[in-house]
């Protein structure tokens, strides 16, 4: 989608009530199902690693969870698009917390906190439950070929209260977080998915791939504790997040190890609502091997 395509989006779905806007999201998502083979392709292979199947024979779970993949991943989209400061208040009367004490026991000890995230429902919205709070919330952003859309997405989470530092350079953003994190600020981190392929290699919901190590390095560096959120659609308006208690870390983790604990947090939390993790891309190797 280009920019243009996205101010487009937001200027129509701005005017909509947000009823329409989530059926309206859902609807395309269904088209979307129907249109887009590559992704439709991704969707229920990772569906079936997370039922347990082998991803290139996917039962009818699997490929009925992908179905339901597209249309949360459709409403994110239009919600997304629908957002205003204006909204920001109301949608926080509609989000459900779970797990609270484990931020505020986390952000307690001083050294700041590392949320991992997956790519569940809209993860964005996670990121106004610490706010709420009285923390300060960074999100680490990735950076696209099209800096007026990277302008577009700064100018949402800024709405939502959300400090954002763009993925131009590892230690950049590495200092950047260990310098909130120092602030006792909460540092935000999509962990289930590795653009850059200098991830780790892990078993992630029983087959080998790539996670980034940010949460990992950061938590070994500077003290702070990982506590994994999903944030999550509810069924009709609002949100619920998920707190974790934060990932134990052993005298003897490396990035290695621990980047292991923080995906089974992951794997967790997905399992809580799989059918809206949005993973439309290929994340394992085998998805790239094997695309239509």
């Amino acid at each position: 989608m280009n920019y243009w395509a996205f101010r487009v989006a937001s200027t129509v779905f701005g005017v909509l009530p947000e009823w329409a806007v989530r059926r309206i999201g859902q609807l395309l998502g269904r088209l979307a199902w129907i249109r887009a083979e590559k992704r439709r392709h991704n969707a229920t292979r990772a569906m079936a690693r997370v039922l347990g199947e082998a991803p290139d024979q996917p039962g009818a779970r699997s490929v009925d969870l992908a179905r339901s993949l597209f249309e949360s991943y459709g409403r994110y989209w239009a919600e997304t698009f629908w957002i205003r400061p204006r909204r920001v208040a109301s949608i926080g009367k509609h989000i459900k917390v779970e797990g609270i004490e484990h931020f505020r026991d986390a952000l307690a000890n001083g050294t700041g906190v590392i949320f991992a995230l997956p790519h569940v429902g809209n993860w964005e919205v996670a990121g106004t439950v610490a706010i709420a709070e009285g923390a300060e919330l960074l999100a680490v952003a990735e950076k696209l070929k099209d800096q007026r859309i990277v302008d577009w997405f700064v100018g949402l989470r800024k709405a939502l209260g959300i400090d954002v530092v763009i993925a131009t350079g590892r230690d950049k953003v590495f200092e950047t977080c260990s310098d909130a994190l120092r602030r006792n600020a909460a540092v935000a981190l999509l962990a289930d998915r590795n653009l850059s392929g200098r991830g780790v290699l892990v078993s992630f919901f029983g087959e080998e791939t790539r996670l980034p190590v940010g949460p990992a390095r950061l938590a070994l560096e500077t003290g702070a504790p990982i506590v994994p959120v999903g944030s999550f659609f509810q069924n009709g308006r609002g949100h619920r997040v998920s707190i974790k208690a934060a990932v134990p870390v052993a005298v003897d983790d490396d990035v290695a190890s621990l980047t292991m604990k923080v995906g089974r947090a992951l794997e967790d939390l997905i399992r809580e609502a799989p059918e809206q993790w949005h993973m439309v891309q290929p994340n394992w190797p085998s998805d790239r091997q094997l695309r239509p």
